[in-house]
């Protein structure tokens, strides 16, 4: 098999048609389309659909695709770590990660990421929505408490809680009586499940304020506007000075980070370096390490 089709072919596949791969990579758009079309003929099969303005994987492109990709960087890892004598790892490294995340802590990951691995290009993009790693190209993912998926392996590198907190001039409601909160969703209604030292009790809340952030939840917790639930990481430092009251933990599962990737097989070296990079953040995982981590 033609390597040289094979990379031209993940090229056009990568960025979603010949103009723009030709563009991308400054090669000549009618050089990218032969190099497809020869591969297209020694496969015997069509790797794309191509309609007036839309160029489309087959189901046969999509596979190969995936495949030829983590075969293609690894062999360029490779020889690039044998002209250079070592494992050092360099290249591109594409990430997407959560909103909350990345708001109090990736720039500073990213930073020292970027400081001990000078040859990485780190690009990282916010969003919270599911993506498709392969079809959108990221390396790896960080994602709260992702749906099973076997197409993707990881683990969780994180572990956080949801508490029930508020300005200490908000006192606890008593039976009967509705507090004022700051909830994420206009629609969230529902009455808070909250674990205290006398057991589980319910919280009935009439939300005041709807905000998509849980950092501007936070900052309208903190001036008195209502109470909230939040990230036990994100509010430590307000609770230890007092700046907010601690009025139970949400009854529910933990919130866990996941850092993901597509292969065990053929994981890069800079996806490696990466989660080497995050167990030395967070050697534990637990709430307060992420709560140091993030300071003030």
């Amino acid at each position: 098999m033609d390597l040289l089709a094979l990379a031209d072919f993940t090229l056009v596949a990568r960025h979603g048609g010949f103009g723009r791969a030709a563009r991308a990579s400054g090669r000549p758009k009618a050089t990218l389309s032969r190099r497809v079309a020869e591969l297209e003929a020694a496969l015997g099969l069509r790797l794309f659909e191509r309609g007036a303005r839309i160029l489309k994987l087959t189901e046969e492109g999509r596979a190969l695709f995936e495949r030829a990709g983590l075969l293609l960087t690894e062999l360029e890892e490779t020889a690039a770590a044998i002209a250079s004598g070592g494992e050092r790892p360099r290249g591109t490294l594409r990430i997407s990660a959560p909103l909350l995340f990345s708001q109090t802590a990736m720039g500073k990951i990213a930073a020292g990421f970027a400081l001990k691995y000078p040859q990485v290009r780190l690009e990282v993009t916010t969003e919270d929505r599911p993506v498709d790693m392969i079809e959108e190209g990221f390396d790896l993912v960080i994602r709260v408490n992702p749906d099973p998926d076997d197409s993707l392996v990881g683990r969780a590198f994180l572990r956080d809680r949801l508490a029930a907190v508020a300005s200490p001039a908000l006192a606890l409601p008593a039976d009967g009586h509705r507090t004022p909160a700051v909830v994420r969703s206009a629609g969230d209604r529902r009455d808070w499940q909250v674990r205290t030292a006398a057991g589980v009790v319910t919280i009935a809340i009439e939300p005041v304020l709807a905000l998509s952030s849980l950092v501007m939840v936070r900052d309208a917790v903190r001036a008195g506007v209502g109470a909230g639930r939040l990230p036990i990481s994100l509010v430590s430092h307000d609770l230890a000075d007092g700046t907010l009251v601690h009025w139970g933990d949400i009854d529910g599962p933990e919130i866990a980070l996941w850092a993901l990737y597509p292969s065990r097989r053929l994981l890069s070296a800079r996806v490696s370096a990466f989660l080497d990079y995050l167990r030395q953040a967070f050697p534990t995982g637990a709430p307060d390490e992420l709560a140091a981590y993030i300071g003030r």
